[in-house]
Formats: structure tokens, sequence, C-alpha cells
């Protein structure tokens, strides 16, 4: 059955809107652990996903695509939507016709295995610096994901995005102390990119930095200055900021955002983007709402503009679609998601924001382990790298161990200097999770400056 057909038959059977997401999806990871092959993943998903409003609305999906499995999803929806009482009102839209595929050079599904298995083994072996080094882990994966959506608005697009990328994990043991690092670099590409990548010395690097975490000390707990570099900047924006500026959080009240439009919510050196295609993030040019994902500017020199939303949230907060309604796959409606949401660069250079810091912490993201937001307060803590104390303006000894926590609207507003060097990045091996459902993701910024912040040592 076309798309179009069962748009066509849901209007007959009484919708007075329908949209049909199709999702083709392939997956590959090989996992290489202490020099030998522990596992080679494939796998692929095909399926439709049918969103309808009635007198409510709803959903179905189904991975048998035959006219009978999709007939069968089609009346499974149009039911669900008739027992619903005051459905959703969707922001209205300009449909468009578009087709988008991520140009590359190499296929990377259409390598031959051996020769990825081969490229991660290398890799992995390269990491064996010392017989200090206990155990090593290499990950390399490829994933590719085809949606189609249309709507009963005149809406088609197309969007095809391949990402590919090598992980890897080093655990190292110093005189009883054990640390591991973790850290991966991803890219929307064709295998090009990891067969021009030295793989080789980058999990060495790893490797160094494990030994040199296990046999640092923790940092001394207390408030310091602080230089965050790109990775925690990224993270910090996308956990602790991004998701209170999603339009559903700001709405269901959970948000330390919500009914700060036009006020001072950061430092004037601070401006926020979410973008859509943009250079190291994840290739994102629509949404899965059929709505081109331009630039949105969430923060323009301290002031916060404007809220991230789907068609639902831009409804209800009397709002424009930001080309931010995603889902996670064919099984999913979409919800209000980030894209790629950084910090845009400022002037300084890195030398320029230690050199008048007396005693501060240089805080690093490689080997970071995550941490916990509260959206409503605006509260975080975090887990961070392997990083240095900062010394009469020098970098100086490495700490292990570091948390920094705080509140983001604090510490937005104690930026007092942003680096030059901005850097985006993705992953393949991960996604940002909400409601049940996980995508991915871009997120970065320069180094910054931050004149307070509470570090402390686990």
């Amino acid at each position: 059955m076309e798309l179009e057909e069962i748009l066509n038959r849901a209007v007959r059977l009484g919708a007075r809107y329908a949209d049909v997401r199709y999702q083709r999806y392939e997956y590959e990871l090989i996992t290489i652990e202490n020099q030998e092959l522990r596992s080679y993943e494939s796998r692929s998903l095909t399926g439709v996903g049918i969103r309808v409003i009635t007198s409510g609305v709803g959903f179905a999906s189904t991975s048998i695509l035959t006219d009978k499995g999709m007939e069968a999803a089609l009346r499974r929806a149009i039911k669900a939507s008739k027992t619903m009482e005051g459905g959703i009102a969707l922001a209205p839209i300009e449909a468009v016709e578009a087709e988008e595929r991520l140009k590359v050079k190499m296929d990377p599904l259409e390598e031959p295995p051996e020769e990825k298995v081969s490229l991660a083994m290398d890799a992995n072996k390269a990491a064996w610096v010392s017989d200090e080094i206990r155990n090593a882990v290499t990950m390399l994966s490829i994933s590719r994901d085809l949606r189609i959506y249309v709507s009963t608005e005149g809406g088609r697009v197309t969007v095809e995005t391949t990402l590919v990328g090598l992980g890897h994990e080093s655990v190292a043991r110093v005189e009883g102390v054990m640390e591991r690092v973790w850290h991966g670099e991803s890219l929307c590409s064709g295998y090009e990119f990891l067969k021009q990548r030295d793989w080789g010395s980058f999990t060495e690097e790893l490797s160094h930095l494990a030994l040199e975490a296990a046999a640092s000390k923790t940092p001394p707990p207390g408030t310091y200055p602080v230089v965050v570099d790109p990775n925690v900047v990224g993270l910090l924006l996308h956990e602790a900021f991004g998701h209170a500026s999603e339009g559903d959080i700001v709405h269901s009240g959970d948000s330390v955002l919500r009914g700060r439009v036009g006020e001072r919510v950061a430092s004037s050196l601070v401006t926020i983007v979410d973008e859509g295609v943009v250079e190291g993030g994840y290739y994102h040019p629509y949404d899965d709402e059929g709505v081109k994902k331009g630039r949105t500017i969430i923060v323009e020199k301290g002031i916060l503009k404007g809220y991230l939303h789907d068609r639902t949230s831009a409804q209800r907060l009397e709002g424009e679609p930001t080309g931010n309604g995603r889902a996670q796959d064919y099984e999913s409606s979409p919800i209000v998601r980030q894209t790629n949401y950084y910090m845009e660069p400022g002037d300084h250079t890195l030398e320029e924001l230690l050199e008048d810091i007396e005693l501060g912490v240089y805080v690093r993201g490689v080997g970071g382990r995550g941490g916990q937001v509260e959206t409503g307060m605006g509260t975080f803590t975090f887990s961070v790298g392997p990083s240095k104390m900062i010394r009469r303006g020098e970098l100086a000894e490495t700490v292990r161990g570091v948390i920094i926590s705080g509140f983001i609207l604090e510490t937005l507003k104690t930026i007092d200097a942003v680096g030059r060097d901005l850097k985006i990045r993705t992953s393949v091996f991960g996604g940002c999770g909400k409601m049940g459902q996980r995508v991915r993701v871009g997120y970065g910024g320069s180094h910054v400056r931050v004149r307070r912040m509470t570090v402390g040592g686990r």
C-alpha cells in the first residue's frame, strides 16, 4: 500500500488529519575486547507509524507492510482517536515536499566485514601501552536511518542519515587504584571517516589518560574559577539547559525557564542555538512532522528568546514550530527533542582563559560518566573526566574523580570569557533519553571560563 493511500483511507474513515511515517533502520556494532572479537551484531527494522486526529488523537504502528497489515494499524489508530476527548491541536505549518540524503563516499554497510573487524582490532591492540592496562574494549558502529513522512496537508519529506564511529574504553590499575576512561568519536559520514583517522593513536591516548588518572589524586573540594572544555560545555547545555527549553517541559511547568522569555538568563557573552545541519553534529534537516529544522536561537547575548517546539507545544504556548518534533522510531510518536544544541564561539584562546586564574580547575569531558539534572530547579551534578588543576595561570597536575555541580542559570551568568574553538559532536553509540524514547543529537561549544563553580571529588 502506498503511503498516500493510507492517508486517503484515513480520511474516508473520519480522520480530519493524518500523517504516516515510514522508517528503514540498519545498524552494525563490532566489539573487540582484549584483542579478541567478542561480537559482531547486525540488525534492521522497517515499519510505519500512523497518527490520526478525529475527536482525539490516535497512533498505531506496524512492521507488517502488507495492505492487510497497514489497514489493521490504521483502524487501530482511528479507534484509539475516537476514544479520546479534546485531543491535541497542531500549530499550522506550510506543507513541503523535500528529499535530503547525507552524501557519503564509501557506503559503510557495503564494506567487507573482515575489513571493519581488522580496523577495530588494530585500534584495540594499540591500547596496550603498559602492563598496568588491565582491560581494553573497542567498538565500531554504523547506523543508517531512512525516514519518509507524508500527511493529509500535502507534506512529503524524505531524510536519510548515515552515522559511523569508533569508541574505546581503557581500564588502568596503578598501585591499587583503578580508573576507566571511555571516549568515542562519531560523524555523519561514510566509511571514509573511519579509514582516514589514526585510531591507534586515539586508543593509545585514552590508555595514557587512564594511567595518568589512576596515578593522580582527587581535587580539594571547594568553589573555584574553572575553565570548561567544549565536551562539558555541550553536555551542560544539553542536559541542564536544553531540556528546560523544550516546549512540552515548559508547558508542564517543570522548567526553570517557564515564563522567562525576554529575561536575562546568562552572561551577555552567551548565545545558544539549536540547529538541524551543522559541522560535526547529527544530520537532521527535517523533523518527524515534516517541519524544516533550521537555526533556532534560544538565548541571544544572554536573553532568553524562546523555546523549542513540535507542532503540539507550539500550539499550546502560542509559538512557532521549530522543527523539533522527533520520534525514536516508527513505533513512537513525535515529542519535543533537541537536535544540535550548542553555544556560539567567542574570541579567546585557551591560554587567555587560563592566564589570570591563580587557583582553579580545568574541567575536561573525555572519560566523563554522566550525571543528573532537575529541569524544574535548574540544578545539575556531573561526573566529568580526568581534569587539571590551574595554578598561576598554567595547567598543573591531573586530578581524577572530578564532580561539578550548581545552578545552571547562575553558572551561565558567571561566564566571563568564551573561546573561539567551537566543537560540535554526536555519537553513534547512544543518544538522548526522554519519555522512554532515545534519539541521536549533537551538542557542543567552545572553551568557556566560569568564575564560580562547585567542584568535588569522589
